[in-house]
């Protein structure tokens, strides 16, 4: 089975969405890397509907994403915006 996650896929998003291509840490490049998991996650479960594990792991992830969001929200407007509009989330 592929890796679904290659390093080379990372560096793409934290290039384009964080500061530098180094900058895997802002909450951008965070968020965007797990918006991609996130996408990942949910085909696998339409395909594996009795797949509890991933399930759990996947409202993890949907949580960080959140907090990650709510964080950048109170420090910046306007990058949570940007972010929110780049990405196409909901809220």
């Amino acid at each position: 089975m592929a890796e679904y996650l290659q390093p080379e896929k990372k560096q793409e998003l934290f290039q384009k969405y964080g500061k530098t291509a180094a900058d895997t840490g802002s909450p951008e490049s965070q968020v965007a890397l797990f918006t991609y998991r996130i996408a990942h996650l949910t085909e696998h479960l339409k395909k594996n509907k009795k797949d509890v594990v991933t399930r759990r792991s996947l409202l993890r992830l949907v949580g960080k994403r959140r907090q990650l969001l709510d964080y950048l929200k109170e420090i910046d407007i306007e990058r949570y915006r940007k972010i929110v509009k780049e990405l196409s989330l909901r809220k």
